[in-house]
């Protein structure tokens, strides 16, 4: 029987020891999706205790509590610190099969040198101990980076964020490139309530009068520059669902300006489509020109606990897996629109949905044009399918529709300054695949070969993406 833990964690045969530990153990990190705050990165955050650190802002461990029967005070509430710590304890030892398991585990392993299993029995000690060395000073925002081997990160910031913390932090020196990432989703989501009020925080940014289609998408352009003076090569859009029509009777313009002129207009589904698809082409072109990525992020439905929304807000642990009927159509119809026009932007696709996962294996080998490697192609396994089984289904789906070392490989999509061990996680699953395939004879071992996948998938391929422009 194998030792929880232990130096071959998930590593199940020989050949995939041999892998992770010679080609992917030691390789640097590129983050290319998270959502570390820049601010906590320029300032050196050093946290109180390990909740400040684990639990302050993590929905996927508030939703594993409330699922043992925790009451809200104790995950959201104002509960003390050391309660709430008490009482995630608790619920790992409820989290068999969850990835929450390993990576709690992993993470104490990694940062706090705590080599056993958290349990209600151990807490104490583990508090006092973690506590200890955060209190060192050891385990700051910019030290958890530069120990982790960091090379480079993207942050997912609005379009309206000055990005004054990542001018801070390029010019303190920092070893680690900090970059941001766009994010427009508020100017796409007209419907919403607070789109008008949006549209006013834009137009103080750029300094431009916003009246019109035209000179919003003269502010953005603004921003798109901005942002792209800062570093920036990568947008990230995320949506319920792909909504895309390539000629619709709606005037945008009119529903833009009815949109601001009353607010508490209710549009109808046709010009919510309509508004999305000329914004969204509009931006998909302007990556393109600037040769960025643009990733796609669907199959999410938010915020379906309203009760839970008015008591914790948003990002509590309340949204769930979804899918169109067809999400297909409007997305290919999409990408083939901005391929005929030869801007079609280098794209990065996901779906929360794991049924899914051949389809957009097959429609990203439709786009791919031969320019690059890997120009359309599907993104990590997501949020609830980054886990052991997710994330072998995503492989196995991915590599028999399309070439392997091309994948741009994991991201921590985190809050929190501990997940770079999903980097890790994600490694020796990679290898315990790719080692399992080689024993039952169906790849050879061949290790050039083998060592310039690992190398790729785990690094080459999203340092590139960001770099090698």
């Amino acid at each position: 029987m194998k030792s929880f833990l232990d130096k071959d964690f998930l590593l199940e045969n020989k050949t995939a020891v041999e892998l992770y530990d010679s080609f992917a153990k030691d390789l640097p990190i590129v983050d290319y999706h998270c959502h570390i705050e820049s601010k906590e990165i320029a300032e050196d955050k050093h946290f109180e205790n390990l909740t400040e650190l684990w639990l302050s802002g993590d929905h996927y461990k508030w939703r594993l509590m409330r699922a043992c029967g925790i009451d809200e005070r104790f995950i959201t509430g104002d509960a003390p610190d050391k309660e709430k710590f008490m009482m995630w304890a608790k619920a790992v030892e409820s989290a068999f099969g969850n990835p929450l398991y390993h990576w709690t585990n992993l993470e104490l392993s990694r940062y706090f040198n705590i080599n056993e299993p958290l349990t209600t029995e151990n807490a104490e000690e583990i508090w006092d101990k973690a506590n200890e060395l955060l209190s060192s000073g050891k385990l700051s925002a910019k030290s958890i980076m530069s120990s982790s081997n960091v090379e480079a990160i993207c942050t997912t910031d609005d379009p309206c964020d000055s990005l004054v913390y990542h001018e801070q932090i390029k010019e303190s020196g920092f070893d680690v490139k900090v970059l941001p990432a766009f994010r427009p989703d508020n100017v796409i989501d007209i419907e919403k309530k607070s789109f008008g009020s949006y549209v006013k925080k834009l137009e103080d940014v750029s300094g431009i009068k916003i009246g019109s289609i035209a000179s919003l998408k003269e502010a953005l352009i603004s921003r798109l520059d901005h942002f792209a003076s800062h570093g920036c090569v990568i947008a990230d859009h995320g949506t319920e669902y792909i909504r895309y029509v390539k000629d619709s009777v709606v005037s945008v313009n009119d529903v833009f300006e009815d949109k601001l002129s009353s607010p508490d207009t209710v549009l109808t589904e046709q010009q919510i489509i309509a508004y999305k698809s000329h914004m969204m082409m509009f931006f998909a072109r302007e990556y393109a020109k600037r040769r960025w990525t643009m990733q796609l992020h669907f199959g999410c439905k938010r915020n379906v606990n309203s009760v839970m929304l008015d008591k914790a807000g948003i990002n509590c642990g309340c949204d769930t897996i979804t899918g169109a009927n067809d999400f297909l159509t409007p997305l290919s119809g999409f990408m083939d629109q901005l391929n005929s026009e030869g801007l079609l932007p280098r794209m990065i696709i996901y779906s929360l949905n794991p049924t899914d996962n051949t389809v957009i294996d097959t429609l990203c080998g439709c786009f791919n044009d031969g320019s690059i490697p890997g120009k359309i192609q599907h993104g990590a396994a997501w949020w609830f399918n980054d886990n052991l089984v997710g994330m072998e289904d995503h492989l196995r789906s991915l590599c028999s529709q399309s070439p392997l070392p091309c994948f741009v490989g994991m991201l921590t999509d985190s809050r929190c300054f501990l997940s770079y061990t999903r980097h890790e996680y994600f490694r020796r699953i990679f290898c315990n695949f790719l080692g399992t395939e080689i024993e039952r004879g169906r790849f050879p071992y061949d290790k050039r070969i083998l060592k310039d996948l690992i190398q790729r998938v785990c690094y080459k391929n999203s340092r590139d993406m960001l770099f090698g422009r």
